[in-house]
């Protein structure tokens, strides 16, 4: 029984170290691009608009859904 516990105390571990390598692979280059003027507006910009697409998604998913 041990062991199994052992073994189920790796999948978070493995969890962050996966998300943290693929927030690093797909960071490191936006951040190389940066230099450019245009292509620093343009990640910006990119970023806003995926942030707030992902927060009208989770207030839609969350808040009640309106009588109709």
């Amino acid at each position: 029984m041990k062991d199994f516990f052992v073994n189920v105390t790796r999948y978070p571990r493995y969890l962050i170290a996966f998300g943290l390598g693929v927030l690093n692979s797909v960071v490191e280059p936006l951040l190389q691009r940066r230099s450019n003027p245009v292509t620093a507006v343009a990640l910006v910009g990119a970023m806003v608009s995926g942030l707030l697409s992902v927060g009208l998604v989770l207030h839609a998913m969350v808040s009640p859904a309106p009588l109709a």
